[in-house]
């Protein structure tokens, strides 16, 4: 169990997802940005967990933002005028909207930890 700890940690998870979440909402709240404000907003939230936290979290920064950018990316699909053909087509829609978030997450977090090691690194 200690070593699955290490590789996963469920609390590290949760605030990763809170902020993929509240990422992905206040993306889509731009305008005139549209889609990409959510990926934009994912993004930013693994950013930020990566920018506090000293330890690589790649694992539950990729799942969380997979998991919300997929759930935000079906839910705005079948609440569109796209509602018919998102019903034919929903798991690709999902795993469209999945892998663009776990991208975004990834990315998000790898500058964060990058940023966090050029500021911390001795002159």
């Amino acid at each position: 169990m200690g070593r699955l700890r290490r590789v996963f940690a469920p609390r590290q998870f949760l605030l990763a997802l809170a902020l993929s979440i509240a990422g992905l909402v206040a993306g889509s709240a731009v305008p005139v940005v549209g889609i990409v404000g959510r990926f934009l907003g994912v993004a930013l939230a693994g950013f930020c967990l990566a920018f506090v936290d000293s330890e690589r979290r790649y694992v539950e920064a990729g799942l969380a933002g997979a998991l919300a950018a997929g759930a935000g990316f079906v839910l705005s699909a079948f609440t569109s005028a796209f509602a018919p053909i998102a019903a034919d087509y929903g798991l690709r829609i999902a795993g469209v909207g999945v892998t663009a978030g776990l991208v975004a997450a990834l990315l998000g977090h790898y500058f964060g930890r990058d940023l966090r090691a050029g500021l911390t690194r001795d002159l």
